[in-house]
């Protein structure tokens, strides 16, 4: 299965809304790819920002895929990979 950039975009507002109990639609996501530092998500929310790195995106992306299709899946069957745009495959 593949997750597309949109999805783990919204994955990381869902979490994020949820730990800090605020709709959603109030935060907002920047994902990137660096070489140095790899996987990373800026996040707005509530006036403030914070950096995930990627174990924190799979993080939200396996509550994500369990909640959304019902597929419980395991950190190491979750990779993030980059062509055109970032998109995460989980193998189940």
């Amino acid at each position: 299965m593949v997750i597309t950039m949109d999805e783990i975009v919204n994955a990381i507002c869902l979490h994020t809304a949820e730990r800090k109990q605020i709709q959603p639609t109030e935060v907002q996501v920047e994902l990137s790819w660096d070489e140095d530092t790899g996987y990373s998500a800026e996040v707005w929310a509530q006036g403030r920002n914070q950096f995930l790195v990627e174990a924190n995106m799979i993080e939200a992306i396996l509550r994500y895929v369990h909640q959304e299709y019902n597929i419980r899946a395991y950190r190491e069957d979750v990779s993030l990979e980059l062509d055109e745009e970032i998109t995460a495959t989980i193998r189940s």
